[in-house]
């Protein structure tokens, strides 16, 4: 179930699904540790006898941001019950707090008794063993705690009155035939007890008093911290400024901070494709650990497919987002970034295949020795090349010297005195290394381009500081690459690049011909203009051959893609996000014409259209029924509109600004 909501502040992040149930607690890192499991923390109501979790059919549901920030807005009716209710979530853009406010509203026009229900379901450090919780009385609030790691729940019914829950429960879960103390609110009674350990889960309720069409507002919290201290002060300066203080400033902050960039994309881009684009950094806003990591994604339900996640840094993910961010204006979300890439990289000049958001080694599935038992290294040489690249091109925009000095001698000198050196020795092409969607070992067209692309940018930085022994190296290696990559990598016979091949014993060249859209790398990077013939002809074919030919549209990874797989049709893969917009970019860096970004404009509207409401984009969707598929939200797919978006909006004030000068110098010769 896709992730339709995440709110974060770079050390807490939590998320809410289609059916409006918080799943995930991060904390302290975004990413790690997930305190819920991805168990889903309930919300209920009971009137009048009857009981319905929001999470139940009888809801009808509404979840969206508010405008340009990270605060929800969520509708839910229940005629059985005869209430509405509209809810604000936040995660407070300073304290590590969580704030729900419920404003419900009586539609049967009876003065009524009205309890609401808090499940909290945790899972501390994302396991059940050892938890511990029980009753504060000295705040009237719930505690969870396993060593340090505390979660604190507490409410207050409307602004000005005391804070406190009306009653609570703790009890044992998945034990047996325990289901889980959430079962105790059903009746809309709480059995009061006050302590538990070892698997258990928690409810808070408050209660509120219906005028006939009358409405009421309460607010739970729940506040993160390595103490008790640390969780008991947040709960005590939420009941001194009072909750909707922590509500109201933090969507303002997030309406500021969408708003950051003033460059002119409303000139140019409807509402709607602008909304999307300030949502787009929003989401990778709360995909961005504090200290640097840029996560890929964090919905725990991919944990059923093979019991990992994706909330990992991968080098190359976090510098294409990274480049999109500097775009958009937002530098200080890159640097982190940089300066975590200058930390992690090895002696030997590779970043890893990716890393935990506290910096160590993450899990893999790629070998270090060859069939024969030989050692290779488990890397994606993309993901060594891309930093070096997307920083050159923070320090073209931004010249910030003193920031990038550290970090030329221990990231970009070590990284690319090792793509010199990674070479194959036949072909002088990149070193065989695993491709970017994870899947097969050889010299793939995409990573060709990425260390040209690095290389490049390290040969410019040696040469801004002054080394230009080294600047010729790196320029030489560069030049050596794109030309072996023009005579191995490009297919006359077919008239387009291949993505990759394999250098066999004997020295023959083995070429796998699949067409895929990481085929753009060819370009993407600066390695071939994007008008070469080359080019244009191998994403035409991209284009024709990998478009969904259904109603919900996209392009696909590559021919035949079997990942995540859900449906029967003879469509070859199922659309992405990512590779969708890669060929909107291609239209944007080809047009010459203001009509030319058109096929542009409309993959921008296409995203828009296949977004979930909220805005949220997953990796992929089900090629027939639009459902998003994989992980949701995925960060690439939003930093590649962010990308598109610019690159779009900053070629059409390009192009109208040639016309307008040409119109100008007509002007001057008839006059």
């Amino acid at each position: 179930m896709p992730r339709d909501l995440p709110l974060g502040n770079g050390n807490l992040l939590v998320t809410f699904d289609a059916q409006y149930q918080l799943r995930d607690i991060y904390f302290p890192y975004v990413g790690t540790e997930d305190h819920t499991g991805g168990h889903p923390c309930r919300f209920g109501v009971w009137a009048d006898g009857a009981f319905a979790w929001t999470s139940e059919a009888s809801w009808e549901r509404t979840l969206r941001y508010a405008h340009e920030t990270l605060v929800t807005d969520v509708h839910l009716s229940n005629a059985r019950l005869g209430l509405r209710i509209s809810c604000r979530d936040v995660v407070d853009f300073d304290r590590d707090l969580y704030l729900k406010e419920v404003t419900i509203e009586d539609t049967t026009g009876h003065e009524r008794d009205v309890r609401l229900f808090h499940h909290l379901d945790p899972h501390l450090y994302g396991n059940d063993v050892g938890d511990s919780a029980y009753y504060d009385p000295r705040s009237r609030a719930l505690v969870h705690y396993k060593a340090r790691r505390y979660l604190l729940l507490n409410a207050q019914a409307g602004e000005g009155a005391g804070a406190g829950l009306t009653s609570f429960a703790v009890g044992r879960k998945e034990m047996g035939t325990t289901v889980g103390t959430w079962r105790d609110a059903e009746d809309g009674a709480l059995s009061r007890n006050p302590v538990a350990q070892g698997s258990i889960d928690t409810v808070g309720q408050v209660d509120v008093h219906l005028e006939p069409f009358g409405s009421a507002t309460v607010t739970f919290w729940i506040a993160a911290g390595q103490t008790y201290e640390q969780v008991r002060a947040i709960d005590q300066l939420v009941r001194d400024r009072g909750p909707r203080s922590f509500i109201q400033r933090t969507g303002d902050y997030w309406r500021l901070w969408a708003n950051k960039d003033e460059s002119s994309l409303s000139q140019v881009l409807p509402d709607e494709l602008c909304h999307l684009y300030k949502t787009s950094c929003l989401v990778v806003r709360t995909q961005t650990d504090e200290r640097g990591a840029i996560l890929a994604g964090n919905d725990s339900d991919v944990l059923r497919f093979n019991r990992d996640t994706y909330s990992y840094m991968w080098p190359r993910d976090g510098a294409l987002a990274a480049a999109a961010m500097d775009l958009a204006g937002y530098v200080e979300l890159p640097r982190k970034f940089y300066a975590i890439c200058g930390e992690l990289i090895t002696r030997e000049g590779y970043l890893h295949h990716k890393y935990t958001p506290d910096g160590s080694v993450g899990s893999s599935w790629l070998p270090w020795s060859t069939p024969e038992g030989k050692l290779q290294l488990p890397i994606q040489e993309d993901e060594t090349a891309l930093p070096v690249w997307a920083l050159w091109l923070h320090y073209v925009r931004l010249r910030d010297l003193e920031f990038v000095r550290p970090l030329y001698r221990k990231l970009v000198r070590t990284a690319a005195d090792f793509m010199v050196s990674f070479r194959d020795q036949h072909t002088r092409l990149p070193a065989p290394s695993v491709d970017l969607w994870e899947e097969r070992r050889g010299i793939h067209a995409f990573t060709t381009g990425a260390v040209w692309g690095g290389l490049t940018a390290a040969s410019s930085f040696a040469s801004a500081f002054g080394q230009h022994e080294l600047a010729t190296r790196y320029r030489i290696a560069a030049d050596e690459i794109k030309a072996a990559a023009l005579e191995h990598l490009w297919d006359a016979d077919r008239g387009r690049f291949v993505r990759t091949i394999t250098v066999l014993p004997d020295g023959t060249i083995a070429k796998d011909p699949t067409l895929d859209i990481s085929l753009a790398g060819v370009w993407l990077f600066g390695m071939l203009p994007p008008d070469d013939e080359r080019v244009i002809a191998t994403m035409r074919a991209i284009e024709e051959r990998l478009w969904v030919g259904t109603e919900i549209g996209g392009l696909a990874r590559y021919e035949n893609d079997q990942y995540f797989r859900e449906d029967g049709s003879d469509v070859t893969g199922n659309p992405w996000f990512i590779g969708t917009l890669w060929l909107a970019e291609h239209h944007v860096a080809c047009a010459k014409r203001v009509e030319d970004l058109q096929p542009a404009r409309k993959i921008l509207e296409w995203c828009a259209a296949r977004a979930l409401p909220s805005g949220v984009m997953p990796e992929q969707l089900h090629p027939t029924t639009g459902d998003p598929l994989s992980v949701s939200p995925l960060t690439w797919s939003h930093a590649a509109y962010v990308s598109a978006a610019q690159r779009y909006a900053r070629k059409m004030h390009e192009l109208r600004s040639g016309i307008a000068q040409r119109i100008a110098r007509s002007g001057e010769v008839i006059g």
